[in-house]
Protein backbone atom coordinates (compact mmCIF):
# COMPACT_ATOMS: atom_id res chain seq x y z
CA UNK A 1 0.00 0.00 0.00
CA UNK A 2 3.04 2.27 1.09
CA UNK A 3 4.42 1.40 -2.28
CA UNK A 4 1.60 2.61 -4.63
CA UNK A 5 0.88 6.00 -2.45
CA UNK A 6 5.02 6.76 -2.93
CA UNK A 7 5.09 5.50 -6.40
CA UNK A 8 1.57 7.96 -7.29
CA UNK A 9 3.58 10.53 -5.75
CA UNK A 10 6.74 10.60 -7.62
CA UNK A 11 4.85 10.20 -10.93
CA UNK A 12 3.16 13.53 -9.64
CA UNK A 13 6.10 15.16 -9.19
CA UNK A 14 8.02 14.52 -12.48
CA UNK A 15 4.86 15.65 -14.01
CA UNK A 16 5.29 18.94 -12.53
CA UNK A 17 8.69 18.85 -13.00
CA UNK A 18 8.15 18.52 -16.88
CA UNK A 19 4.97 20.76 -17.85
CA UNK A 20 4.62 22.65 -14.67
CA UNK A 21 1.76 23.22 -12.63
CA UNK A 22 -0.77 25.94 -13.01
CA UNK A 23 -3.47 26.96 -10.58
CA UNK A 24 -6.29 29.12 -12.53
CA UNK A 25 -7.66 32.10 -10.39
CA UNK A 26 -10.86 34.34 -10.76
CA UNK A 27 -9.81 38.04 -11.54
CA UNK A 28 -11.08 39.09 -7.89
CA UNK A 29 -9.07 36.29 -5.97
CA UNK A 30 -6.44 37.29 -4.35
CA UNK A 31 -2.99 35.23 -4.74
CA UNK A 32 -1.12 33.96 -2.04
CA UNK A 33 1.39 36.45 -0.21
CA UNK A 34 -1.42 39.26 -1.11
CA UNK A 35 -0.48 39.82 -4.31
CA UNK A 36 -3.82 40.28 -6.79
CA UNK A 37 -4.27 37.80 -9.99
CA UNK A 38 -3.17 38.61 -12.96
CA UNK A 39 -5.52 39.66 -15.03
CA UNK A 40 -6.56 38.09 -18.56
CA UNK A 41 -3.90 38.82 -21.57
CA UNK A 42 -5.37 38.65 -24.88
CA UNK A 43 -3.09 36.19 -26.94
CA UNK A 44 -2.88 35.05 -30.88
CA UNK A 45 -4.96 32.18 -31.59
CA UNK A 46 -3.01 29.36 -32.26
CA UNK A 47 -5.56 27.42 -35.19
CA UNK A 48 -8.17 28.69 -37.49
CA UNK A 49 -11.08 26.69 -39.28
CA UNK A 50 -13.11 28.30 -42.03
CA UNK A 51 -15.51 26.87 -44.84
CA UNK A 52 -16.34 27.69 -48.20
CA UNK A 53 -19.52 27.21 -49.73
CA UNK A 54 -19.23 25.26 -53.64
CA UNK A 55 -19.88 28.29 -55.47
CA UNK A 56 -21.92 27.62 -58.72
CA UNK A 57 -22.96 24.51 -61.08
CA UNK A 58 -23.10 27.51 -64.19
CA UNK A 59 -21.28 26.46 -66.75
CA UNK A 60 -21.04 30.07 -67.30
CA UNK A 61 -19.77 31.00 -63.81
CA UNK A 62 -16.00 32.27 -63.25
CA UNK A 63 -14.70 31.87 -59.44
CA UNK A 64 -11.76 33.19 -57.86
CA UNK A 65 -10.12 33.34 -54.56
CA UNK A 66 -8.49 34.90 -52.53
CA UNK A 67 -6.69 33.87 -49.56
CA UNK A 68 -4.83 35.89 -46.59
CA UNK A 69 -3.55 36.73 -42.96
CA UNK A 70 -2.13 39.44 -41.67
CA UNK A 71 0.99 39.75 -40.08
CA UNK A 72 1.28 39.20 -36.05
CA UNK A 73 1.02 35.93 -35.11
CA UNK A 74 3.24 34.39 -32.78
CA UNK A 75 5.63 31.51 -33.87
CA UNK A 76 7.59 30.48 -36.43
CA UNK A 77 5.99 27.42 -38.17
CA UNK A 78 2.46 26.98 -39.37
CA UNK A 79 0.67 26.49 -42.54
CA UNK A 80 -3.15 27.34 -43.72
CA UNK A 81 -4.58 25.25 -46.65
CA UNK A 82 -7.91 24.40 -47.94
CA UNK A 83 -9.52 21.60 -50.02
CA UNK A 84 -12.16 19.89 -51.80
CA UNK A 85 -14.54 18.71 -49.47
CA UNK A 86 -16.98 15.92 -50.20
CA UNK A 87 -20.46 16.53 -52.06
CA UNK A 88 -23.64 14.60 -50.75
CA UNK A 89 -26.54 14.34 -53.28
CA UNK A 90 -29.82 14.96 -51.93
CA UNK A 91 -32.46 14.52 -54.17
CA UNK A 92 -33.53 17.98 -55.36
CA UNK A 93 -31.31 20.59 -57.94
CA UNK A 94 -28.35 21.67 -57.58
CA UNK A 95 -28.64 24.49 -59.00
CA UNK A 96 -31.48 26.75 -60.41
CA UNK A 97 -30.69 25.53 -63.91
CA UNK A 98 -31.01 22.12 -62.93
CA UNK A 99 -34.42 19.89 -63.97
CA UNK A 100 -35.46 17.20 -61.49
CA UNK A 101 -31.75 17.10 -59.76
CA UNK A 102 -30.03 14.63 -61.71
CA UNK A 103 -26.56 15.12 -62.93
CA UNK A 104 -24.00 13.66 -64.65
CA UNK A 105 -22.80 9.79 -63.28
CA UNK A 106 -19.35 10.56 -63.05
CA UNK A 107 -20.62 13.03 -60.65
CA UNK A 108 -22.23 10.78 -58.42
CA UNK A 109 -22.14 12.12 -54.78
CA UNK A 110 -19.38 14.85 -55.76
CA UNK A 111 -16.88 12.78 -57.41
CA UNK A 112 -16.57 14.32 -60.77
CA UNK A 113 -13.32 15.01 -62.86
CA UNK A 114 -11.74 18.25 -62.82
CA UNK A 115 -8.37 18.56 -64.85
CA UNK A 116 -8.30 14.39 -65.34
CA UNK A 117 -7.88 14.25 -61.21
CA UNK A 118 -10.18 13.42 -58.82
CA UNK A 119 -11.54 16.51 -57.55
CA UNK A 120 -11.00 15.20 -53.83
CA UNK A 121 -7.66 14.96 -54.46
CA UNK A 122 -7.03 12.31 -51.80
CA UNK A 123 -9.02 9.41 -49.90
CA UNK A 124 -13.06 10.40 -48.95
CA UNK A 125 -12.79 12.23 -45.25
CA UNK A 126 -9.04 12.52 -45.57
CA UNK A 127 -8.33 16.15 -46.07
CA UNK A 128 -4.93 16.03 -46.00
CA UNK A 129 -4.17 13.48 -48.30
CA UNK A 130 -4.00 15.11 -51.14
CA UNK A 131 -3.21 18.26 -52.87
CA UNK A 132 -4.36 21.37 -51.48
CA UNK A 133 -6.20 23.55 -53.52
CA UNK A 134 -5.22 26.52 -52.07
CA UNK A 135 -1.93 27.27 -49.65
CA UNK A 136 -1.27 30.82 -48.43
CA UNK A 137 3.00 30.69 -48.77
CA UNK A 138 3.37 33.52 -45.91
CA UNK A 139 1.59 35.73 -43.35
CA UNK A 140 0.93 39.25 -44.95
CA UNK A 141 1.53 38.18 -48.76
CA UNK A 142 -2.33 36.85 -50.52
CA UNK A 143 -2.73 34.18 -52.52
CA UNK A 144 -5.43 33.29 -55.30
CA UNK A 145 -6.84 30.93 -57.38
CA UNK A 146 -9.60 30.59 -59.66
CA UNK A 147 -11.74 28.12 -60.97
CA UNK A 148 -14.22 27.97 -64.10
CA UNK A 149 -15.37 24.23 -63.48
CA UNK A 150 -19.45 23.85 -63.13
CA UNK A 151 -18.18 21.04 -60.51
CA UNK A 152 -15.81 23.12 -58.53
CA UNK A 153 -16.24 21.80 -54.99
CA UNK A 154 -16.58 23.37 -51.46
CA UNK A 155 -13.52 23.84 -49.45
CA UNK A 156 -12.52 23.52 -45.83
CA UNK A 157 -9.25 23.99 -44.03
CA UNK A 158 -7.23 25.10 -41.16
CA UNK A 159 -4.31 27.25 -40.37
CA UNK A 160 -2.39 27.18 -37.56
CA UNK A 161 0.94 28.58 -35.74
CA UNK A 162 1.57 32.52 -37.35
CA UNK A 163 -1.24 31.48 -40.17
CA UNK A 164 -4.33 31.55 -37.87
CA UNK A 165 -4.80 35.08 -36.58
CA UNK A 166 -7.29 36.70 -38.83
CA UNK A 167 -6.84 34.40 -41.80
CA UNK A 168 -9.18 35.16 -44.30
CA UNK A 169 -10.48 33.78 -47.47
CA UNK A 170 -12.65 35.39 -50.22
CA UNK A 171 -14.95 33.51 -52.40
CA UNK A 172 -16.22 35.77 -55.68
CA UNK A 173 -18.38 33.75 -58.33
CA UNK A 174 -19.46 36.04 -61.77
CA UNK A 175 -22.23 34.50 -63.38
CA UNK A 176 -22.52 35.72 -66.88
CA UNK A 177 -26.39 34.70 -67.33
CA UNK A 178 -29.14 32.77 -66.14
CA UNK A 179 -31.18 32.85 -62.64
CA UNK A 180 -28.56 34.54 -60.47
CA UNK A 181 -26.64 36.44 -63.45
CA UNK A 182 -24.12 38.61 -61.77
CA UNK A 183 -21.62 38.96 -59.01
CA UNK A 184 -21.98 36.77 -56.08
CA UNK A 185 -19.68 37.31 -52.99
CA UNK A 186 -18.60 35.48 -49.77
CA UNK A 187 -16.11 35.39 -47.01
CA UNK A 188 -15.43 32.06 -46.32
CA UNK A 189 -16.85 31.02 -42.53
CA UNK A 190 -15.92 29.68 -39.02
CA UNK A 191 -18.00 26.92 -38.38
CA UNK A 192 -19.98 26.63 -35.53
CA UNK A 193 -23.46 25.04 -34.33
CA UNK A 194 -26.35 27.69 -34.26
CA UNK A 195 -27.09 30.29 -37.62
CA UNK A 196 -29.44 32.54 -38.52
CA UNK A 197 -30.72 33.80 -41.95
CA UNK A 198 -33.07 36.80 -41.69
CA UNK A 199 -34.00 37.25 -45.78
CA UNK A 200 -34.31 34.18 -47.49
CA UNK A 201 -37.09 32.98 -49.32
CA UNK A 202 -38.90 30.13 -51.08
CA UNK A 203 -40.80 32.11 -53.79
CA UNK A 204 -41.48 31.12 -57.11
CA UNK A 205 -38.53 33.35 -58.24
CA UNK A 206 -36.19 32.45 -56.50
CA UNK A 207 -34.07 29.36 -55.40
CA UNK A 208 -32.04 29.22 -52.53
CA UNK A 209 -30.21 26.37 -51.20
CA UNK A 210 -28.49 26.19 -47.48
CA UNK A 211 -25.11 24.61 -47.70
CA UNK A 212 -24.01 22.86 -45.15
CA UNK A 213 -20.33 22.02 -44.76
CA UNK A 214 -18.57 19.95 -42.22
CA UNK A 215 -15.19 20.19 -41.72
CA UNK A 216 -14.66 17.60 -39.02
CA UNK A 217 -13.70 14.18 -39.12
CA UNK A 218 -16.75 13.43 -37.53
CA UNK A 219 -20.85 13.44 -38.26
CA UNK A 220 -22.61 16.34 -37.81
CA UNK A 221 -26.48 16.43 -37.64
CA UNK A 222 -28.13 19.53 -38.35
CA UNK A 223 -32.37 20.64 -37.89
CA UNK A 224 -33.29 23.18 -39.98
CA UNK A 225 -36.56 25.44 -38.94
CA UNK A 226 -38.30 28.37 -41.27
CA UNK A 227 -40.05 30.94 -39.79
CA UNK A 228 -42.73 32.95 -42.00
CA UNK A 229 -44.72 36.15 -40.99
CA UNK A 230 -47.30 33.59 -39.71
CA UNK A 231 -44.66 31.57 -37.69
CA UNK A 232 -43.05 28.45 -38.23
CA UNK A 233 -43.25 26.80 -41.31
CA UNK A 234 -43.78 23.57 -41.84
CA UNK A 235 -43.64 21.19 -44.92
CA UNK A 236 -44.28 17.24 -43.86
CA UNK A 237 -43.25 15.45 -41.10
CA UNK A 238 -39.58 15.72 -40.78
CA UNK A 239 -38.31 18.06 -43.18
CA UNK A 240 -35.34 19.79 -42.49
CA UNK A 241 -35.03 17.53 -38.99
CA UNK A 242 -32.12 15.48 -38.50
CA UNK A 243 -29.82 15.89 -42.18
CA UNK A 244 -26.58 14.34 -41.19
CA UNK A 245 -23.88 15.68 -43.05
CA UNK A 246 -20.70 13.43 -43.10
CA UNK A 247 -16.84 14.19 -42.45
CA UNK A 248 -15.19 16.63 -44.92
CA UNK A 249 -18.68 16.77 -46.70
CA UNK A 250 -21.14 19.13 -47.81
CA UNK A 251 -24.82 18.90 -48.10
CA UNK A 252 -27.23 21.40 -50.18
CA UNK A 253 -30.69 21.58 -49.53
CA UNK A 254 -32.99 23.90 -50.82
CA UNK A 255 -34.96 25.73 -49.02
CA UNK A 256 -38.77 25.56 -51.08
CA UNK A 257 -38.26 21.79 -49.70
CA UNK A 258 -38.90 22.70 -46.06
CA UNK A 259 -42.32 24.68 -46.80
CA UNK A 260 -45.74 23.80 -47.74
CA UNK A 261 -46.42 26.63 -50.27
CA UNK A 262 -44.15 29.71 -51.39
CA UNK A 263 -43.29 32.10 -49.24
CA UNK A 264 -41.30 35.49 -50.15
CA UNK A 265 -39.75 36.38 -46.63
CA UNK A 266 -38.73 33.61 -44.31
CA UNK A 267 -35.80 33.45 -41.61
CA UNK A 268 -34.41 30.04 -41.57
CA UNK A 269 -32.23 29.05 -38.41
CA UNK A 270 -29.99 26.11 -38.63
CA UNK A 271 -29.05 24.01 -35.12
CA UNK A 272 -26.31 21.32 -34.97
CA UNK A 273 -27.65 18.81 -33.03
CA UNK A 274 -24.06 17.03 -32.30
CA UNK A 275 -21.02 18.32 -34.56
CA UNK A 276 -20.62 21.46 -36.07
CA UNK A 277 -20.71 22.84 -39.69
CA UNK A 278 -20.28 26.17 -41.98
CA UNK A 279 -23.96 27.78 -43.40
CA UNK A 280 -24.40 29.95 -46.14
CA UNK A 281 -27.37 30.80 -48.04
CA UNK A 282 -26.87 30.93 -51.81
CA UNK A 283 -30.33 33.29 -53.17
CA UNK A 284 -30.83 32.99 -57.09
CA UNK A 285 -33.21 35.20 -58.56
CA UNK A 286 -34.69 35.00 -62.13
CA UNK A 287 -35.03 38.35 -62.89
CA UNK A 288 -32.74 40.44 -60.14
CA UNK A 289 -29.69 37.92 -60.19
CA UNK A 290 -28.64 36.83 -56.51
CA UNK A 291 -25.99 36.63 -54.17
CA UNK A 292 -24.77 34.76 -50.97
CA UNK A 293 -26.76 35.57 -47.69
CA UNK A 294 -24.26 35.27 -44.94
CA UNK A 295 -25.79 34.47 -41.22
CA UNK A 296 -26.49 37.40 -39.17
CA UNK A 297 -24.94 38.24 -36.20
CA UNK A 298 -26.71 36.46 -32.85
CA UNK A 299 -29.43 38.13 -31.55
CA UNK A 300 -29.69 40.89 -29.74
CA UNK A 301 -31.29 44.15 -28.84
CA UNK A 302 -29.59 46.33 -30.80
CA UNK A 303 -28.24 45.88 -34.22
CA UNK A 304 -26.48 47.65 -37.16
CA UNK A 305 -26.36 46.70 -41.04
CA UNK A 306 -23.53 48.20 -42.63
CA UNK A 307 -22.72 49.71 -46.09
CA UNK A 308 -26.19 50.46 -47.90
CA UNK A 309 -24.63 51.61 -51.44
CA UNK A 310 -25.20 55.18 -52.35
CA UNK A 311 -27.27 54.48 -56.04
CA UNK A 312 -29.47 51.12 -54.08
CA UNK A 313 -32.71 51.62 -55.90
CA UNK A 314 -34.70 49.59 -53.51
CA UNK A 315 -34.17 48.12 -49.97
CA UNK A 316 -35.90 45.27 -48.41
CA UNK A 317 -35.67 45.23 -44.18
CA UNK A 318 -36.54 41.89 -42.79
CA UNK A 319 -36.65 41.01 -39.52
CA UNK A 320 -37.56 37.91 -37.39
CA UNK A 321 -38.16 37.97 -33.10
CA UNK A 322 -37.06 34.35 -31.80
CA UNK A 323 -38.45 34.99 -27.91
CA UNK A 324 -41.45 34.88 -26.46
CA UNK A 325 -42.19 38.73 -26.52
CA UNK A 326 -42.86 41.65 -29.33
CA UNK A 327 -40.40 43.40 -30.15
CA UNK A 328 -40.89 47.44 -31.13
CA UNK A 329 -37.92 48.89 -32.24
CA UNK A 330 -36.71 52.25 -34.08
CA UNK A 331 -34.83 52.24 -37.50
CA UNK A 332 -32.56 54.78 -38.59
CA UNK A 333 -29.80 55.13 -41.25
CA UNK A 334 -26.75 56.47 -40.57
CA UNK A 335 -25.38 58.80 -43.33
CA UNK A 336 -22.64 61.10 -44.31
CA UNK A 337 -24.06 63.86 -42.00
CA UNK A 338 -25.41 61.74 -39.21
CA UNK A 339 -28.60 59.53 -38.16
CA UNK A 340 -32.13 60.12 -39.90
CA UNK A 341 -35.41 58.66 -39.98
CA UNK A 342 -36.86 57.13 -42.94
CA UNK A 343 -39.96 58.70 -43.77
CA UNK A 344 -42.88 56.34 -43.13
CA UNK A 345 -40.84 53.63 -41.55
CA UNK A 346 -39.26 55.70 -38.28
CA UNK A 347 -40.75 52.50 -35.70
CA UNK A 348 -40.92 48.96 -36.49
CA UNK A 349 -43.35 46.33 -34.85
CA UNK A 350 -42.08 42.66 -34.33
CA UNK A 351 -44.73 39.93 -33.63
CA UNK A 352 -43.11 37.42 -31.56
CA UNK A 353 -41.79 34.54 -33.57
CA UNK A 354 -42.63 35.65 -36.56
CA UNK A 355 -40.68 38.05 -39.26
CA UNK A 356 -41.73 41.32 -40.41
CA UNK A 357 -40.99 42.73 -43.72
CA UNK A 358 -40.65 46.40 -44.54
CA UNK A 359 -39.59 47.95 -48.33
CA UNK A 360 -37.72 51.04 -47.48
CA UNK A 361 -37.19 51.73 -51.19
CA UNK A 362 -34.67 54.30 -52.48
CA UNK A 363 -33.53 54.68 -48.42
CA UNK A 364 -30.29 56.27 -49.39
CA UNK A 365 -30.79 59.08 -51.73
CA UNK A 366 -27.42 59.10 -53.21
CA UNK A 367 -25.72 58.55 -49.76
CA UNK A 368 -24.13 55.69 -48.68
CA UNK A 369 -25.43 54.81 -45.27
CA UNK A 370 -26.38 51.63 -42.66
CA UNK A 371 -29.51 50.68 -41.08
CA UNK A 372 -29.13 51.45 -37.06
CA UNK A 373 -31.73 49.01 -35.35
CA UNK A 374 -32.55 50.09 -31.50
CA UNK A 375 -35.24 49.35 -29.21
CA UNK A 376 -38.41 51.68 -28.76
CA UNK A 377 -37.47 51.12 -25.01
CA UNK A 378 -36.92 48.84 -22.30
CA UNK A 379 -32.98 49.09 -23.11
CA UNK A 380 -31.21 46.53 -22.47
CA UNK A 381 -34.43 44.37 -21.64
CA UNK A 382 -35.71 44.82 -24.84
CA UNK A 383 -36.27 41.35 -27.04
CA UNK A 384 -33.70 40.25 -28.78
CA UNK A 385 -34.21 40.54 -32.90
CA UNK A 386 -32.12 39.41 -35.94
CA UNK A 387 -32.08 41.29 -39.40
CA UNK A 388 -31.18 41.51 -43.00
CA UNK A 389 -31.52 43.22 -45.77
CA UNK A 390 -32.18 42.64 -49.68
CA UNK A 391 -30.29 45.28 -51.78
CA UNK A 392 -31.09 45.98 -55.25
CA UNK A 393 -29.25 48.32 -57.78
CA UNK A 394 -29.72 49.16 -61.62
CA UNK A 395 -33.44 49.44 -63.37
CA UNK A 396 -35.39 46.81 -65.38
CA UNK A 397 -34.23 43.76 -66.35
CA UNK A 398 -30.68 45.37 -65.17
CA UNK A 399 -30.88 44.81 -61.67
CA UNK A 400 -28.66 43.05 -59.36
CA UNK A 401 -28.99 41.51 -55.89
CA UNK A 402 -27.11 41.87 -52.72
CA UNK A 403 -27.53 41.16 -49.15
CA UNK A 404 -26.42 42.38 -46.22
CA UNK A 405 -26.96 40.83 -42.70
CA UNK A 406 -26.50 42.70 -39.27
CA UNK A 407 -23.19 42.20 -37.85
CA UNK A 408 -20.79 41.98 -35.06
CA UNK A 409 -18.80 45.34 -34.47
CA UNK A 410 -14.87 45.30 -34.74
CA UNK A 411 -13.82 45.04 -31.47
CA UNK A 412 -9.59 45.28 -32.81
CA UNK A 413 -9.49 44.33 -36.38
CA UNK A 414 -11.57 42.83 -39.78
CA UNK A 415 -10.03 42.00 -43.07
CA UNK A 416 -11.43 41.95 -46.62
CA UNK A 417 -9.65 39.55 -49.37
CA UNK A 418 -9.89 39.83 -52.71
CA UNK A 419 -10.22 43.86 -53.32
CA UNK A 420 -9.63 45.02 -56.90
CA UNK A 421 -7.87 48.38 -58.32
CA UNK A 422 -11.26 49.39 -58.86
CA UNK A 423 -14.45 48.51 -57.97
CA UNK A 424 -13.85 48.34 -53.91
CA UNK A 425 -15.64 50.48 -51.45
CA UNK A 426 -15.33 50.15 -48.02
CA UNK A 427 -18.03 51.13 -45.26
CA UNK A 428 -17.53 52.35 -41.99
CA UNK A 429 -20.27 52.87 -39.60
CA UNK A 430 -19.92 55.16 -36.12
CA UNK A 431 -23.80 54.44 -34.98
CA UNK A 432 -23.03 55.94 -31.17
CA UNK A 433 -19.26 58.02 -30.44
CA UNK A 434 -16.65 58.63 -33.18
CA UNK A 435 -13.78 56.35 -34.55
CA UNK A 436 -10.36 56.53 -35.21
CA UNK A 437 -9.49 53.79 -37.44
CA UNK A 438 -6.21 52.30 -39.72
CA UNK A 439 -6.95 50.90 -43.08
CA UNK A 440 -4.30 49.10 -44.44
CA UNK A 441 -3.83 47.39 -48.33
CA UNK A 442 -1.83 44.10 -48.14
CA UNK A 443 0.79 43.38 -50.81
CA UNK A 444 -0.99 42.81 -54.53
CA UNK A 445 -1.55 39.03 -55.51
CA UNK A 446 1.21 40.12 -58.34
CA UNK A 447 3.72 41.92 -55.56
CA UNK A 448 3.97 45.57 -54.88
CA UNK A 449 4.29 47.40 -51.00
CA UNK A 450 1.14 47.58 -48.69
CA UNK A 451 0.01 50.95 -47.57
CA UNK A 452 -1.80 52.42 -44.90
CA UNK A 453 -4.06 55.49 -43.82
CA UNK A 454 -5.68 56.54 -41.05
CA UNK A 455 -9.26 57.66 -41.14
CA UNK A 456 -11.52 59.16 -38.45
CA UNK A 457 -15.65 58.19 -38.69
CA UNK A 458 -17.85 61.14 -36.48
CA UNK A 459 -20.72 59.76 -34.20
CA UNK A 460 -23.79 58.69 -35.82
CA UNK A 461 -22.54 58.39 -39.54
CA UNK A 462 -20.96 55.81 -41.62
CA UNK A 463 -17.84 56.84 -44.19
CA UNK A 464 -18.35 55.06 -47.38
CA UNK A 465 -14.73 55.40 -49.45
CA UNK A 466 -12.26 53.52 -51.69
CA UNK A 467 -9.67 51.79 -49.76
CA UNK A 468 -5.68 52.72 -49.98
CA UNK A 469 -4.13 50.37 -52.96
CA UNK A 470 -0.81 49.15 -52.54
CA UNK A 471 2.01 50.63 -54.17
CA UNK A 472 3.55 48.90 -57.23
CA UNK A 473 0.56 46.56 -58.00
CA UNK A 474 -1.84 46.06 -60.10
CA UNK A 475 -3.44 42.46 -58.70
CA UNK A 476 -5.99 42.37 -55.92
CA UNK A 477 -5.57 42.74 -52.55
CA UNK A 478 -6.42 42.50 -48.83
CA UNK A 479 -7.53 45.64 -47.00
CA UNK A 480 -7.97 45.31 -42.97
CA UNK A 481 -9.60 47.89 -40.65
CA UNK A 482 -7.90 48.43 -37.16
CA UNK A 483 -9.54 49.99 -34.33
CA UNK A 484 -7.57 52.39 -32.97
CA UNK A 485 -9.82 54.44 -29.93
CA UNK A 486 -13.16 55.60 -29.30
CA UNK A 487 -16.73 53.19 -29.44
CA UNK A 488 -18.20 51.21 -31.06
CA UNK A 489 -17.01 50.02 -35.03
CA UNK A 490 -19.16 48.11 -37.33
CA UNK A 491 -17.95 47.81 -41.38
CA UNK A 492 -18.34 45.95 -44.53
CA UNK A 493 -17.13 46.01 -47.99
CA UNK A 494 -18.52 46.43 -51.40
CA UNK A 495 -17.41 44.83 -54.93
CA UNK A 496 -18.76 46.08 -58.01
CA UNK A 497 -18.06 44.92 -61.56
CA UNK A 498 -20.14 45.99 -64.52
CA UNK A 499 -21.14 43.76 -67.07
CA UNK A 500 -22.58 44.81 -70.23
CA UNK A 501 -24.50 47.51 -68.42
CA UNK A 502 -25.97 44.97 -65.29
CA UNK A 503 -24.05 46.84 -61.85
CA UNK A 504 -23.29 43.69 -60.76
CA UNK A 505 -22.18 43.93 -57.31
CA UNK A 506 -21.51 42.19 -53.83
CA UNK A 507 -21.21 43.21 -49.99
CA UNK A 508 -19.35 41.28 -47.54
CA UNK A 509 -20.05 42.45 -43.76
CA UNK A 510 -16.53 42.51 -41.84
CA UNK A 511 -17.38 41.47 -38.03
CA UNK A 512 -14.17 41.11 -35.88
CA UNK A 513 -11.69 38.57 -36.77
CA UNK A 514 -11.43 37.21 -33.42
CA UNK A 515 -7.67 36.94 -34.07
CA UNK A 516 -6.38 36.75 -30.15
CA UNK A 517 -8.38 35.05 -27.03
CA UNK A 518 -8.11 35.71 -23.70
CA UNK A 519 -6.08 33.70 -21.49
CA UNK A 520 -6.57 33.90 -18.01
CA UNK A 521 -4.29 34.69 -15.23
CA UNK A 522 -2.33 31.89 -13.41
CA UNK A 523 0.47 31.01 -11.05
CA UNK A 524 2.14 27.96 -9.60
CA UNK A 525 0.42 25.84 -7.17
CA UNK A 526 2.95 23.08 -5.90
CA UNK A 527 0.32 22.25 -3.16
CA UNK A 528 -1.70 20.60 -5.62
CA UNK A 529 0.24 17.65 -5.05
CA UNK A 530 0.13 17.08 -1.52
CA UNK A 531 -2.04 14.40 -0.42
CA UNK A 532 -3.67 14.99 2.79
CA UNK A 533 -4.65 11.04 3.15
Amino acid sequence: MNRTVLSFGAVAVALAAVTGVAALSAPDEAAQGGESAKPAAHKPVERSTLVCPRPSASDVAETSYEAFTPKGGTGKKGSAALYPAELVETGTPQSPDDEGGEKDKNDKEGKGEKDGKDDKGGEKGDKGSGKPFLRLSSPGTPVTADTQDPKAPALTGTADGPFAPGWTVQQTTSIGAGAGRGLQGTSCTAPDTSFWFPGASTAEDRQDYVHLTNPDSTSAVVDLDVYGKKGKEKAGAGAGEAITVPPHSTVPVLLSTLTAEPVTNVTLRVTARSGRVGAQVQASDRELGGDWLPPATAPSPRLVLPGIPEDASSVRLSVFAPGDEDADLKVKLAGRNGLISPAGHESLHVKAGMVTTVDLKDLTKGEAGSLVLSPAEGGADAPDVVAAARVLRGKGDKQETAFIPATAPVHKRATAAGNTATGSTLALTAPETGVKVRVTASPGSDGGSPKSTTVTVKAHTTKAFTPPRPTGSKGTYAVTVERLSGGPLYASRTLEDEQSGLPAFTVQTLPDDRSTVAVPGSEQDLSVLNDEN
